[in-house]
């Protein structure tokens, strides 16, 4: 064979991907999760109804209406948030503190911390408070809490099994996104939710049972809350290049809007901690905000689907746009920071959409709702940093998918301008404030791509088994004065058909004092961990961690008891090394050389 022919790596016994067939039992069991999940879905909507019908027009039904169209009661219009908030915050004292806040950042907790198990009363608690927030007229989704109390179904299913944590995060963050694909008829978004912000990985193992889940859950949503899109609008489009560009303003203020938002939330949170009340009254307090905000704007009280897709409809008043882009903006965010019970995205949606409308009677007409809908993605990249979910949820909500690539770029735009500018956003910053932190930046790791090959040690220290322990301390005596063998630690021991085990300095050290003439086979480590020369580093960090080693002999594949060298914890770092060169180092790698020029001039040119 010629020369010049490379000799290629045997890396036929990996693959793309690490599953098994446990994911399949996984899948089985998430299947039911996401019929429960719906069915609990299409109750809590139900539950918000009745309690709306009851506290606002004292009537038993179940059918969604806007609190705020009550005009002829002011004092319940003030009040009814605040006693809302007040039995919450008993809820929360007495049942679990669990169900404050408005779902996503504790379903994050619960999966990082908490090895994704959610306690039983949460599961109960969780969408009650819920209910009697939004139902006595906060200005809130049902999907904050409806994940979370889809999770905790996913969780408390899990942990009647035999499970690892991993496959309960996987059946958790099922039956999460199966309520939200439930509640708004997105099973795409839900996927890609679950992608972006709660599996923390993007592998089969996850995302083969999360989406299944989702397709039942989906599929049970029919019969209980219709096939259509929540906010059909479906009506043409006008689009021209001027339209895109201007795509991208409507995200540069999107992106600012998100940003108030998101301070407003926790400058609120901060000033409700210096209030000299317990956080269980905070609630009530932050009811009689909303109180005050739908005295002036009644529309902005609760879910207000009315008012969204009023807005992607193009059907709205401009004074009621007004009101709400400012009034919702506020109660919103004031009564999120008393942490009361209630989800962001159905408010985000409201706002961006107010937004969006206002940009339309500014920028030229593309069709009806438009820049309501190019906006609401923009709020969504720019409030989740979730800009791929926020492009499939804007189109899974309306099915206008003639605006795909002005959603693109306006969420793209606003999440953006997001991340340069906030470290976290207002799903992670409670995280954070509770002295815990979370990176949502996933690539591949650097020691999968990197071989135990291309940094192992080949000049390797073997001792004979039939040596003894003075004899075989001599050997690590190193005449050229570097200590390169007495700084290799751990030994090969070989005997007459290959590698009988592993020797470590220390047990050498101590058995040349205590047993001199004890035979290096009788101090060594049999059966030790070992690895090949063709595994990826990845591989050797998991043995390393496993098994609690730092040192692992590495053996040719193909004679199992020859020895080729020995890998490190430090050369381990190697990987690590490289990825960070590659992310740092700049360099130049074409010239261009105008025609004409010698090649003297060339040489000398400073770029």
């Amino acid at each position: 064979m010629s020369s010049h022919v490379r000799d290629v790596r045997d890396v036929r016994h990996l693959g793309d991907f690490s599953a098994s067939p446990r994911m399949l039992l996984i899948t089985a069991l998430a299947l039911p999760i996401g019929g429960a999940a719906a069915v609990v879905s299409w109750a809590l909507v139900r539950l918000i109804g009745l309690i709306t019908n009851l506290v606002f027009y004292q009537r038993v039904t179940t059918s969604l209406v806007a609190p705020g169209a009550v005009h002829h009661n002011p004092a319940l219009v003030l009040f009814a948030p605040a006693v809302g908030g007040l039995v919450i915050g008993l809820m929360a004292r007495y049942g679990s503190e669990k169900i404050r806040g408005h779902g996503m950042p504790e379903a994050i907790e619960s999966i990082l911390m908490g090895g994704s198990k959610v306690a039983p009363r949460v599961a109960l608690l969780k969408p009650i408070s819920s209910a009697l927030a939004i139902g006595t007229g906060g200005p809130f989704g049902a999907e904050g809490p409806i994940i979370m109390t889809g999770g905790a179904i996913g969780s408390l299913f899990a942990q009647f099994l035999h499970l690892t944590a991993d496959e309960r995060k996987t059946l958790l963050v099922s039956g999460a996104t199966a309520g939200m694909a439930a509640t708004f008829n997105a099973p795409l978004a839900s996927i890609l939710l679950a992608a972006e912000l709660l599996l923390f990985e993007l592998r089969p193992r996850s995302l083969v049972p999360v989406s299944a889940a989702v397709c039942v859950a989906t599929v049970v949503r029919g019969p209980l809350l219709g096939h259509g899109a929540i906010f059909l609008s479906t009506g043409p489009l006008h689009l021209d290049t001027p339209t895109y560009a201007l795509c991208v303003v409507s995200g540069l203020v999107s992106a600012l809007l998100a940003l108030v938002a998101t301070l407003l939330v926790y400058a609120s949170e901060d000033a409700f901690r210096r209030l000299p009340l317990h956080w269980m009254w905070w609630p009530a307090v932050g009811g009689l905000v909303i109180g005050i905000g739908g005295l002036v704007e009644p529309r902005a009280l609760g879910v207000g689907y009315d008012v969204i897709d009023a807005e992607l409809t193009g059907s709205i008043a401009l004074g009621t746009v007004v009101g709400i882009l400012i009034v919702k903006t506020l109660i919103w965010s004031l009564s999120l920071g008393s942490g009361t019970s209630g989800g962001v995205l159905a408010p985000m949606f409201m706002i961006g959409g107010a937004l969006g409308t206002l940009e339309a009677q500014v920028f030229p007409h593309v069709g009806a709702g438009f820049w309501a809908l190019v906006a609401l993605a923009g709020v969504l990249g720019g409030v989740m940093r979730s800009p791929l979910t926020g492009v499939v949820f804007s189109l899974e909500l309306t099915h206008q998918y003639a605006a795909l690539l002005p959603l693109v770029i306006a969420a793209t735009t606003a999440y953006a301008v997001s991340v340069l500018i906030l470290k976290r956003s207002v799903l992670t910053e409670k995280i954070a404030r509770r002295g815990y932190h979370l990176s949502r930046e996933y690539d591949v790791d650097p020691l999968e791509i990197v071989f135990v090959g291309e940094v192992m040690t080949t000049d390797v220290v073997e001792l004979a088994h039939d040596l003894d322990a003075v004899d075989a301390h001599a050997v690590l005596a190193d005449p050229a004065g570097d200590y390169a063998a007495w700084r290799q630690q751990l030994y090969p021991v070989i005997g007459p058909d290959g590698l009988v085990g592993v020797v470590t300095r220390g047990a050498l050290f101590e058995a040349r004092s205590a047993r001199p003439t004890a035979p290096v086979s009788d101090l060594v480590v049999v059966d030790p961990v070992v690895t090949h020369a063709d595994q990826p580093l990845r591989h050797v960090a998991e043995l390393m961690a496993w098994h609690d080693v730092t040192t692992i002999p590495v053996l040719d594949r193909g004679d199992s008891g020859r020895v080729v060298g020995v890998v490190t914890l430090p050369q381990l770092l190697i990987g690590r090394t490289r990825d960070q060169q590659e992310a740092r180092e700049r360099q130049r790698v074409l010239r261009v050389r105008l025609v004409g020029r010698t090649e003297r001039s060339a040489a000398t040119d400073p770029a």
